[in-house]
């Protein structure tokens, strides 16, 4: 709305979510105005437990993108080399004014959707596919062989990593618990609307 030009948003969301009113009304308006938009779906098969044959009636999730009039591109998002080429010519077409992008990466969630979650569910075979394969072992081989980074740094990023996780996670329990009885809702809410000229 600016008329800022040469940039791009980006933004991802799971197969499950495409079959929620927003993600419609987000796709729906970013296709009418054009914008520089880059959405990546992960398609993981499932959506906590519902397959992708319950969760949309199209051959593939790229399909969705015909239907909003927008350019859509698969790929195996377990495979570095087809994630940086896919998602850079995505970004170029969108930032040269081809309106938004929709990349679908297709892996498997290798694990339950949560921690209660045992995802015995989950089709077997699945992990017997290359989309079955763990990313970020496959990534890491990767890396190595192009000579982009050598074992040592690749201990250092995941020792790093987990340590950034842990030092959050340890932040957040130590913090207080929240009390709906101690919020204030009613004048936030009237301090809202009250930034409203009706």
């Amino acid at each position: 709305m600016k008329g800022i030009t040469g940039t791009v948003g980006a933004t991802s969301i799971g197969d499950g979510g495409t079959s929620t009113g927003a993600f419609h009304e987000g796709l729906n308006f970013a296709a009418v105005e054009k914008l520089p938009l880059i959405l990546v779906v992960t398609n993981n098969q499932y959506a906590y437990s519902t397959p992708n044959s319950k969760q949309f009636a199209c051959h593939d999730l790229v399909d969705k993108a015909v239907g909003y009039g927008i350019e859509g591109y698969s790929m195996d998002g377990t495979d570095l080399r087809q994630c940086l080429e896919v998602v850079g010519h995505a970004v170029e077409r969108a930032r040269s004014g081809g309106g938004p992008q929709m990349v679908v990466a297709t892996c498997l969630r290798l694990t339950g959707h949560a921690e209660h979650d045992d995802a015995s569910y989950m089709d077997e075979e699945l992990f017997k596919q290359p989309s079955g394969r763990d990313c970020i072992n496959v990534t890491e081989s990767f890396l190595l062989e192009q000579n982009w980074a050598v074992e040592s740094a690749l201990t250092t990023w995941r020792q790093e990593a987990k340590a950034e996780v842990e030092a959050a996670t340890q932040q957040v329990q130590r913090e207080p618990v929240c009390s709906a009885a101690d919020e204030d809702w009613m004048p936030l809410a009237t301090r809202r609307l009250a930034d409203f000229d009706f």
